[in-house]
């Protein structure tokens, strides 16, 4: 009956993984598509909704999640243009780059600047949007009033990491330069809770800000008293691919849109964002914090409860495989050197190769491995690998590194006068491994098991650099949409605790099954004698 319930538990993972595999399984660019890359997280110019309103764009390997905003409108634009359906992905602003150069994507749609250290990388199309660099702050904040950057002086000012925003802070005299942030929803976030008194953005950002939190204010310098910009810092344009064709494809379809039109499309996305200063009056009315709560769970529960089952699918899958690749190099590390000259050498290179690989993947972080292997295997070998497919990878490789190391201790542990009396009864290295040392290795090892998977349930979030849809992307882009973020990530903490928490009962479980029982039932002696 037990074999049942595992081949029945074995079976629903294979479903959920091919599942899972089949929604997110081609990444290459069809004829007829054309895929841009955005953050959907950067509201007006791009969102998350959970619905096709306001001509929202499905996300590409989320069915139940759509993209909206300047972007997605100026992106349908160029794809009828070309006569191509538009395919948008969602990708964190760090590896958008990485994504077009590798070929996962066709363009940037993201409000990215066409500054000359990325025109070294790829090409730009010409502009699509020009604004103006304004500074986020409280209104409570004593810069609230500021006319000019002197006014800012000796203000803690922070701006979006890898932009030309935080170039710029250096112009204003005797700013306290805070180290620079990921994205926005960070920066919102410490600007609220006073860590910083503000941050360099562009209007239309700034106004979203200012709509959503009545505690913020947008500085709009008087003229020539901001920031000074080259044109190509303030202006927006299409990222393509170092000598595309389709540049002069799309700067005809661009030309043919007018600047009255693109005004227009602005102010419209600006309006349809989800996040507006009307739902925020109605949140408050209608019950405060619990209600903001209630809303959220009801507009993004769908999402986070798809993100929670990648998180498991990730989590499960390469613990499982982690322990069986830590079980592998652990037994092999632990063999005698062979009496044979020649499978000496190889024994001893083989421990070398494994060794390197031990210390590569527990001495790097898990977000470096995850850009280096996704991106890099198709910059190098144009390879374009499957993200759930490479988050399984990456995650599973690294716990192997772990798990042979905490394997190999366990085999260590176990008493080497049982590797004696098993060699005594004349069993071979390999029945000795099998049948006595590795059944008390693995109980030795399973709560280091345990905690491994409840790792990895947790370092899932950092598999949001290539944008895997895990529990933390798809509160990231909530939380990026609503600018509600300690509402958004206090829920999708809570769906951590609740996950951590069944994994850790169900290994305490298996921890009680494989112990010896601590009390025996004592059988009576029979009374009858002999006669």
């Amino acid at each position: 009956m037990r074999k049942n319930y595992w081949l029945l538990l074995v079976s629903l993972f294979m479903v959920l993984f091919a599942g899972t595999i089949t929604a997110d399984a081609d990444e290459k660019t069809p004829d007829d598509q054309f895929r841009v890359g955005m953050e959907t997280s950067y509201a007006p110019f791009n969102w998350t909704q959970t619905s096709d309103e306001n001509e929202a764009v499905p996300k590409s390997g989320d069915s139940s999640a759509y993209a909206g905003g300047y972007d997605v409108q100026m992106a349908k634009q160029i794809a009828e243009g070309m006569d191509k359906e538009l395919v948008v992905v969602p990708v964190e602003w760090d590896g958008l780059v990485p994504a077009l150069k590798s070929g996962k994507i066709d363009g940037i749609v993201a409000g990215m600047s066409p500054t000359e250290e990325r025109r070294e990388e790829i090409d730009f199309t010409d502009p699509y949007y020009e604004s103006d660099l304004v500074t986020v702050t409280r209104k409570d904040s004593e810069y609230a009033d500021a006319k000019s950057l002197d006014d800012l002086n000796g203000a803690k000012i922070t701006a979006q990491l890898n932009t030309f925003h935080y170039s710029v802070i250096d112009q204003i005299p005797g700013v306290d330069k805070q180290q620079a942030q990921d994205d926005f929803s960070a920066m919102r976030v410490a600007l609220s809770s006073g860590i910083i008194d503000g941050y360099v953005s562009e209007r239309p950002e700034g106004i979203t800000a200012t709509n959503v939190n009545d505690d913020l204010t947008m500085i709009d310098f008087d003229e020539g008293e901001g920031f000074e910009t080259a044109p190509e810092d303030v202006q927006v344009a299409v990222g393509l691919r170092k000598g595309d064709p389709d540049v002069s494809t799309v700067n005809d379809i661009l030309s043919g849109i007018s600047q009255d039109e693109r005004t227009q499309i602005m102010d419209q996305a600006v309006e349809n964002q989800p996040s507006s200063s009307s739902d925020s009056d109605e949140e408050e009315s209608s019950g405060g914090l619990l209600a903001t709560f209630g809303d959220i769970i009801s507009q993004y529960g769908t999402l986070f409860l798809k993100g929670a089952g990648m998180t498991l699918l990730i989590a499960v899958f390469s613990t499982i495989a982690g322990t069986i690749i830590g079980l592998l190099i652990g037994v092999f590390r632990s063999l005698p050197a062979s009496e044979s000259p020649l499978l000496a050498v190889l024994q001893k290179i083989t421990n070398g190769i494994l060794r390197i690989y031990i210390e590569i993947f527990r001495g790097t972080p898990m977000m470096v491995q995850a850009m280096v292997i996704f991106y890099g295997v198709a910059l190098l070998f144009s390879i374009d690998m499957n993200r759930t497919v490479a988050a399984l990878l990456i995650v599973s490789v690294n716990t192997g590194a772990y798990m042979s190391e905490i394997v190999r201790g366990g085999i260590f542990a176990v008493d080497n006068g049982q590797f004696e009396a098993a060699q005594a009864i004349g069993m071979t290295h390999g029945q000795t491994m099998r049948k006595v040392i590795l059944p008390q290795a693995i109980r030795n090892i399973l709560p280091a098991i345990g905690n491994e998977s409840v790792i990895n349930i947790k370092d899932t979030a950092v598999l949001s650099v290539i944008s895997v849809g895990d529990l933390f992307f798809q509160g990231s882009a909530a939380a990026g949409t609503n600018l509600l973020f300690f509402q958004t990530f206090t829920i999708v903490g809570a769906i951590y605790l609740v996950m951590t928490l069944a994994a850790t009962g169900l290994l305490r479980l298996m921890e009680k099954k494989m112990d010896s029982p601590n009390s025996y039932t004592k059988v009576e002696e029979s009374t009858t004698g002999h006669e």
